[in-house]
């Protein structure tokens, strides 16, 4: 095998799925344990978001700094932190857990760019899209498994949580740490370092920029859907008939790996603007989430059928987005201006959680996810006055 599934990446790929694995497992523990704690939305959605929240504060300055000093000894640091993170969570309560939260944070946003700027440097365009569909398809495969584990841990007793933390930990630590970085990368970092990216005029460029504007503005409002879905769905399916939240983030995300996969040779990789494939993949997740909103009255159907759309918009709209940036941005600070607009998408996530809880506590679940619907509606018209500004043009 060559290019996005040669062995050096299927390496890399191996590291993305050990990392994210834990993830999978807190995205349903945490707002169980929260419940069970007397925490209401708002403070689950608090503790939930600080992750991403987090990594959304250091992203664009782990591109700069990854750019300067190179991703493997970033890498080794960050192994470390996260391994702390992981730890901390089987031995403390909910404070404990905002602060492995944000611990989490600061090493994804780390680890998650030099991996994809890694990719995206040492891919041909013409493979670009593949790789960044593949790494985003390992960060998911978790979660067709951790859902499933998680709810297993809760009902049977937490005391294996640690023993599946500690594991996670030690696995990750073994890839992460044999990881190897040639000569021919070692000087890439070193001729880019010596370019001197100015932070504060990249960040100018986010609304500058009408590339990065455009696609920052479509991940965000969808991050705070997928967020909204991932962080509420635990407990919005102990209201639903025949609900079941570990089968509900099976199916989405079972979706999203089987979807990168199959469609990975269909995401746009020639560098131009492409509306149409964007509105649609919005109206997919806008009727996903009308879906979960409906099945309160429709049953666990309309459940279940919502987590496949949702998946299939999920599958797509990254790499999509992230793929067509890596093309139209300036070479000379593109790897700052990806950060920031992967920051997007971890505000999008964080505010799901911040925003979203606080609504469900005034009104209810599926009153939040017809709100969560109507934003992708709008995005949908978004989408639709901006289809001709780019022109297909390259900067």
């Amino acid at each position: 095998m060559s290019g996005a599934l040669s062995w050096p990446f299927l390496r890399l790929y191996l590291l993305v799925l050990l990392y994210f694995s834990a993830n999978s497992i807190l995205n349903v523990i945490i707002p169980l344990k929260g419940d069970a704690l007397g925490a209401t939305n708002t403070t689950i959605g608090l503790i939930m978001g600080a992750y991403l929240f987090t990594t959304m504060f250091f992203r664009p300055w782990a591109g700069h700094i990854i750019q300067k000093h190179g991703s493997i000894k970033v890498l080794r640091l960050i192994l470390i932190i996260n391994g702390f993170a992981l730890i901390l969570y089987t031995v403390t309560g909910l404070g404990g857990y905002l602060v492995a939260r944000m611990l989490q944070g600061v090493s994804t946003a780390f680890f998650s760019m030099a991996l994809q700027i890694g990719i995206i440097d040492a891919l041909p365009e013409k493979d670009r899209s593949q790789g960044i569909s593949l790494y985003s398809l390992f960060s998911y495969i978790p979660g067709i498994i951790g859902p499933i584990l998680a709810i297993g841990i809760w009902q049977g007793g937490m005391e294996y949580f640690a023993f599946v933390m500690i594991g996670i930990t030690i696995f990750t630590g073994v890839v992460g740490y044999s990881a190897k970085m040639d000569k021919q990368e070692a000087q890439t970092v070193t001729k880019n370092s010596e370019q001197g990216i100015n932070m504060f005029h990249s960040f100018g460029q986010l609304v500058k920029n009408s590339y990065l504007f455009t696609c920052s503005v479509l991940m965000l409002v969808g991050s705070i859907i997928f967020g909204a879905t991932t962080i509420f769905i635990p407990l919005y399916a102990d209201v639903i008939k025949n609900g079941n939240a570990g089968i509900f983030l099976m199916i989405m995300a079972g979706t999203v790996v089987l979807s990168r996969f199959a469609l990975r040779k269909k995401i746009p990789s020639d560098g131009k603007w492409h509306p149409g494939f964007i509105m649609g993949t919005m109206l997919l997740l806008a009727t996903g989430t009308q879906c979960v909103s409906f099945a309160i009255n429709g049953g666990a159907s309309f459940f279940y059928v919502g987590a496949f759309l949702i998946g299939i918009a999920q599958a797509l709209l990254y790499p999509t987005l992230t793929t067509y940036l890596s093309f139209v941005l300036p070479q000379v600070n593109r790897n700052v201006l990806l950060g920031l607009f992967i920051a997007m998408a971890d505000l999008g996530v964080s505010l799901g959680g911040v925003m979203m809880g606080p609504i469900a506590d005034m009104s209810s679940y599926s009153m939040m996810y017809t709100l969560c619907a109507g934003l992708g509606v709008i995005m949908i018209v978004f989408t639709y006055f901006r289809r001709n500004i780019f022109n297909g043009d390259l900067q």
